[in-house]
């Protein structure tokens, strides 16, 4: 016989016969068994490495992060900003008041338009008192005369810039209640941390000029991008905290135990530190979507240790000794723990076949996270286990609370097995209809916080001046000169004019804007300068592209951004205009989410695939595959269906949390299967006798540990961001079908099943 070696030794490990469930993983956990010393060294280390960690802790509130390298949508709004710089950053200063014809308050506005533009982070303003219009022998003045004293005056004067002005049509509103101070802040000032210290320096400018009967409200992107941070950063706290307190309840009324719901409780704490840790290592900061990791993190934790200290319990009070316990819980349950984390491993995984910057960043941080998760189960938790019964912990007493529904649920699957299992297939089968038929869906304001300030100011701009947010269309010019010659302004006028038909009167600025000072007898070189800083937002700096600006409003539906820009780019196509190209952030924004949900969805099929491959090869049995796709199918594409039903369309976090759900729900399919096999091959149980058994000895803990997940992530539908509630919302329906999956459907399919079921094997446990 020919010695085997290391290479062979390791696929007959792993992929050989008599391998585990959990392709040899487990082995973390019997080391720590061996070597629990060593292996106390490196949780303490990790643990100190993490913590170290914790004071660089931020949240990177840039949504570009979100969609940077995402595709040709992205790439091409980059090279618009740098080719002409947007509006993207700027902010929007709104005052409101039924007196702006009063003098005193005219010259009060006035005066803070100008302490603006000398802000320190600011490279000027945009307003009625920063514009100036044609004067005698080619001079300009002041657009809105200074020391006027009569209140008609000043109206006639506001009106006459209001009706004359390309620009001012969007800053001042037709009846005079309000205007619009479009403040520029300087690049440095706007990333990082900089953008708080900037909105706090400008609030406090601001207020110095606060008086009665006059409202001032800051809005724009920077506005609504810092309050999205503050609202993740206060999710995240009390995610956290509600997180641990659901849970260690849940696991006190499981156990009817204080200290045991604390060792419940202590493998998460170390798990989410060793997570955020490790991603603040790896990435420098969370964003918006890899704060959820944590709380995705959290609950799955607390499941697994409940998972975990169950079965430690069960063999405790069947009599067998608490540290042996501890080690044929690692042996008995570490494959199935395992397995649990290789499927949410591959569904985080399957992410990062979609392009994104942000879904790149979620993908590894969840397939990171799944890991630690895993390594902190078998490390941390057999440890703190032995420590306890040395401590003098006395296993408690099971639940009635908790154990209650499983001798129903098992009358139920036993009586009506096969009318449930036939239809679980008809009615999972009919759920691919919506799969196929729902389509993607974007809204802006999903994003920004609810109850947002600055969102109700941009609300009451779109009512006042119809609306700020910018669309913008850049067309290559053939003379290059940077005042724009007559060829090219002929062009620009044509462009003018397409997307003031899509957009109404007045709601676009350009070159071709400027008829009022052109008609005043400024040449166009000359009303290029009168405008200063914006000269650049209107022909770059070469002199070969024209930007033409329309202004939409903030709150627009992705249909309706949809069918603009193509209604725009149609027509412009029709003038035989070649080159032009309409874009903006928020039209990149909509297309790129519009592919990357389109993408995910391509992800979660692939990850279902996957996992069903990925079960059926750990068991090795096509049958065990089969018996999981029905109760895990079902959720997900109920959840679909619903969301198909409803409207609400697939968002970002909608295909995410569908992925995630689907990888955390086949956990508890894998537990019950691993316990069926394992009393089927070990215990020598009949086939009807084995599924009992395992509904008896882990259907407790099934409820205690989708309590435990749904409570925990329902937590997350409460978040003051819409996106992330909807995720939290998702997350808990999905969870809750697969609990009637897996406590109802998976044991009917295997009693129904008998026959089919009845020779599975091939593994040893």
């Amino acid at each position: 016989m020919t010695k085997e070696n290391l290479a062979q030794r390791l696929w007959k490990w792993a992929f050989g016969h008599e391998r585990s469930i959990g392709f040899g993983l487990e082995i973390v956990g019997h080391q720590t068994l061996k070597r629990p010393r060593i292996v106390a060294a490196f949780v303490i280390a990790l643990s100190i490495f993490c913590l170290a960690q914790m004071p660089r802790l931020s949240v990177d509130g840039d949504l570009l992060r979100v969609y940077a390298h995402s595709g040709p949508e992205y790439e091409a709004y980059q090279h618009l900003a740098d080719t002409f710089g947007t509006f993207e950053n700027d902010i929007y200063v709104l005052v409101k008041t039924d007196n702006l014809t009063d003098p005193n308050v005219l010259e009060n506005i006035r005066a803070m338009a100008l302490d603006l533009s000398n802000s320190e982070s600011i490279t000027g303003t945009m307003s009625a008192f920063t514009l100036r219009k044609p004067g005698d022998g080619g001079t300009t003045m002041p657009a809105v005369p200074e020391g006027m004293t009569d209140p008609e005056e000043i109206r006639t004067a506001l009106l006459e810039l209001q009706q004359n002005d390309p620009m001012m049509r969007n800053l001042i509103s037709p009846d005079l209640s309000g205007v619009v101070i479009i403040v520029f802040p300087k690049p440095e000032a706007t990333k990082g941390n900089g953008t708080k210290k900037l909105i706090a320096d400008l609030r406090d400018l601001i207020g110095f000029y606060e008086m009665p009967g006059v409202s001032i409200e800051l809005t724009g992107p920077p506005i609504w991008t810092s309050e999205m941070l503050n609202a993740a950063i206060g999710d995240q706290i009390t995610f956290t905290v509600y997180g641990f307190a659901l849970g260690s309840i849940i696991a006190l009324i499981a156990l009817r135990s204080f200290w045991g719901a604390i060792l419940v409780a202590a493998t998460p704490f170390i798990a989410v530190i060793w997570v955020m840790g490790l991603i603040v290592a790896l990435f420098g900061s969370f964003s918006f979507l890899t704060i959820i990791v944590t709380t995705i993190i959290l609950v799955i934790a607390f499941a697994e240790s409940l998972f975990f200290i169950f079965n430690w319990l069960a063999y405790w009070r069947e009599g067998m000794d608490p540290y042996r316990a501890v080690n044929e819980t690692v042996r008995v349950v570490g494959p199935a723990s395992a397995l649990t984390m290789l499927t949410t491993l591959v569904s985080f995984a399957s992410l990062s076949l979609t392009a994104g910057q942000g879904i790149q960043e979620f993908s590894l941080a969840g397939t990171l996270a799944s890991l630690t998760n895993f390594l902190c189960l078998m490390t941390f938790l057999p440890l703190i286990l032995k420590l306890a019964v040395r401590l003098g912990f006395k296993a408690p007493k099971p639940s009635f609370a908790i154990t209650a529904p499983i001798p129903f649920a098992w009358f139920i699957a036993r009586r009506f097995a096969r009318p449930i299992a036939i239809g679980a297939i008809i009615a999972t089968l009919l759920l691919l209809i919506p799969y196929f038929l729902i389509q993607p869906r974007f809204s802006f304001e999903d994003f920004m916080a609810k109850d947002s300030s600055a969102l109700a100011a941009a609300e009451n701009i779109d009512q006042g001046v119809g609306g700020v947010a910018p669309l913008y269309v850049s067309v290559p010019l053939k003379q290059g000169l940077a005042d724009v010659g007559d060829e090219d302004f002929k062009i620009v006028q044509q462009v003018h004019d397409i997307v003031e038909r899509h957009l109404g009167k007045n709601k676009v600025i350009s070159a071709a804007a400027f008829t009022h000072y052109a008609e005043s007898g400024f040449t166009r070189e000359q009303i290029f300068n009168a405008v200063g800083d914006l000269k650049r937002r209107f022909v770059a700096p070469d002199g070969m592209k024209a930007l033409i600006t329309g202004f939409m409003p903030t709150i627009i539906s992705s249909e309706e951004l949809i069918a603009l820009k193509e209604g725009i780019q149609s027509d412009l196509t029709a003038a035989g205009i070649a080159g032009a190209e309409v874009g903006g952030f928020r039209v990149m924004t909509t297309y790129a989410t519009d592919n990357i949900v389109r993408g995910l969805q391509m992800d979660l099929t692939i990850s279902v695939i996957v996992n069903l491959f990925l079960i059926g090869l750990a068991f090795r049995s096509f049958r065990v595959a089969l018996a999981t796709a029905i109760p895990n199918l079902f959720p997900i594409l109920g959840t679909e269906a619903w969301l198909w039903a409803s409207g609400a369309g697939l968002q970002l976090t909608t295909v995410l949390s569908l992925t995630i759900a689907f990888g955390i729900a086949v956990d508890d399919t894998t537990h019950f299967l691993s316990h069926y096999l394992h009393s089927r091959r070990e215990e020598g149980r009949d086939h009807m006798d084995a599924i009992h058994h395992t509904m008896q000895r882990i259907g407790g803990a099934i409820v205690a540990a989708t309590l435990i997940l749904c409570s925990g992530t329902a937590i997350v539908m409460f978040s003051a961001l819409p996106q992330v509630a909807l995720f939290g919302t998702l997350f808990v329906v999905t969870l809750g079908l697969a609990l009637i999956g897996d406590g109802l459907i998976l044991p009917a399919l295997l009693v129904a099943g008998g026959r089919f079921f009845h020779p599975l094997g091939g593994v040893k446990k």
